[in-house]
C-alpha cells in the first residue's frame, strides 16, 4: 500500500514507521524540515517539505498513485483541507483525517472522511482503519491496545471448534451471534455457516486474526 502522512509529528511520524516496517510505501510531508528528526532512523520511506494541500507538493510526493491518505497535522483546519484535496481533487480511495475540537466531526462526517483523536490512539485506530478495515472494531480499551472485533466466519472454517481460532495472550472468542441468537460458545462448540463471531484481540494481533478469517486487505 502506497499512503501519504501529512503531519510528521508524534502522530504522524509513529505511523510512518509502523507502517514502513511493514513494507508498505510512505512519503510523510510537513512544513518544517525538522521534524525529519522524528521519524525512525534509516526511515526507508520519502519525507518532503511544504504544505500538504500544496498541490505542487503533493503531486511531487506521487499522490496520483497513492492507495491512502492521511491528515495528521497540528491544526484542524489544515487537516480539513488536506482531506478534502485529497478526497475531491484527486479522489485518493482512503483518506483519514485526525481533528482535536469533536464538535467539527460533524463537517467531517458529513465529508464521507473518517477521523480520530487523541496521540496514542490516533496511531493505532488508523492503522487499524488503513490495514484492517474488514475487521470492524465494537469497541477499545486502555489506548487502544485490546479491541473487540466482530467479523462473520467464512465458509471454510465450518465445522471447526471455534476454540481453535483463538491464540493465548492475543485472541479470544467471546460471543457468537447465530440466527439472531446469541450465545458464549463451549470449548466444544463448532463454528456453523453464517457465524457472526465477536473477537477480544490485542491490537498488534489483528493481522493474525485477518490470516485465520481468510480476509485479503481490498477484499
Amino acid at each position: 500500500m502506497r499512503v501519504i502522512v501529512v503531519g510528521c509529528g508524534r502522530v504522524g511520524s509513529g505511523l510512518a514507521g509502523t507502517l514502513t516496517v511493514e513494507g508498505h510505501d510512505v512519503v510523510a510531508i510537513d512544513r518544517d524540515s525538522k521534524a525529519r528528526r522524528l521519524l525512525p532512523k534509516n526511515f526507508p520511506g520519502q519525507f518532503h517539505v511544504g504544505n500538504g494541500y500544496s498541490r505542487t507538493v503533493l503531486d511531487a510526493a506521487g499522490i496520483r498513485s497513492a492507495d491512502a491518505m492521511v491528515a495528521v497535522t497540528s491544526g484542524d483546519n489544515t487537516n480539513i483541507v488536506v482531506a478534502r484535496t485529497a478526497r475531491e481533487t484527486y479522489r485518493v480511495p482512503l483518506v483519514l483525517a485526525r481533528i482535536y475540537d469533536p464538535r467539527r466531526a460533524d463537517i467531517y462526517r458529513d465529508l464521507g472522511i473518517p477521523t480520530v483523536a487523541s496521540v496514542r490512539w490516533t496511531v493505532q485506530q488508523i492503522h487499524l482503519m488503513l490495514l484492517h478495515r474488514h475487521l470492524t472494531p465494537e469497541c477499545s480499551f486502555g489506548n487502544g491496545e485490546t479491541l473487540l472485533v466482530r467479523s462473520q466466519l467464512p465458509a471454510y472454517l465450518t465445522g471447526r471448534r471455534l476454540t481453535e481460532l483463538e491464540v493465548d495472550g492475543e485472541i479470544r472468542v467471546v460471543e457468537v451471534t447465530r440466527g439472531g441468537r446469541s450465545f458464549v460458545p463451549g470449548h466444544a462448540d463448532p463454528a456453523e455457516p453464517d457465524d457472526l463471531v465477536t473477537f477480544a484481540v490485542a491490537a498488534t494481533a489483528l493481522g493474525r486474526l485477518r490470516g485465520f478469517l481468510g480476509k485479503e486487505l481490498g477484499t
